[in-house]
């Protein structure tokens, strides 16, 4: 495959947050983005060969829906000591951005799929305050995959690690670990595809 991006340090993100058993609030509502919370910024710091540089997980204290459901501790791995002990979203928002320092212009951030920015976003504005890494472009690791496996149904993470024969590693649905399996995934891609794929951020989220 043809590389042409540099191999300077990316972030990879994966989001958990706040859910219920069927997919729906105490409420009956169907959860979304506006009814969920951020509970952990799962990070990792790599290059685009795969090497992982560092990674952290940063866990957040939910403000509207402070109190887990079982099915998301089950899921997730994350119980309700933790999340009360963690700091809110604004200063999960500084201590984020406190690790990874001063952002270059190519710097570029990443997740699989296109939720983790949505509801980034959608956090971002409940408490207006925003993360220095979301005014950088994003990109969705999951379609560049698909675009250079030419895989289009079975396009999970989970399934994604198994076409290339790799087990996952650590606890399915915990963020962190997530991300860290997402970077053993990044040799796999098309990197020449990285420029025409990249999401720039609004002229709205830079305000």
């Amino acid at each position: 495959m043809t590389e042409q991006a540099p191999d300077s340090p990316l972030l990879v993100v994966d989001l958990e947050a706040t859910c219920w058993e069927n997919r729906r609030t105490p409420d009956g509502e169907p959860q979304s983005v506006n009814n969920m919370e951020i509970i952990e910024f799962g990070c990792a710091l790599t290059t685009r060969h795969g090497k992982l540089l560092d990674s952290k997980s940063f866990l957040v204290r939910p403000t509207w829906s402070p109190q887990l459901s079982q099915f998301c501790t089950s899921l997730t791995g994350i119980d309700q000591s933790m999340v009360d002990d963690a700091p809110a979203f604004p200063e999960v928002v500084r201590q984020l951005d406190d690790w990874l320092g001063e952002l270059t212009k190519s710097f570029i951030w990443c997740s699989w799929g296109n939720y983790d920015r949505l509801h980034i976003l959608a956090d971002s504005t409940k408490h207006n305050v925003t993360s220095g890494f979301m005014l950088s472009p994003h990109l969705n690791l999951k379609r560049i995959w698909r675009r250079t496996t030419g895989q289009k149904r079975k396009n999970s993470l989970a399934h994604a690690l198994a076409y290339h024969h790799l087990e996952f590693e650590g606890h399915h649905h915990r963020g962190v670990d997530d991300a860290r399996n997402m970077v053993r995934l990044l040799p796999y891609m098309d990197w020449s595809l990285e420029a025409q794929l990249l999401t720039h951020p609004s002229p709205q989220e830079r305000s």
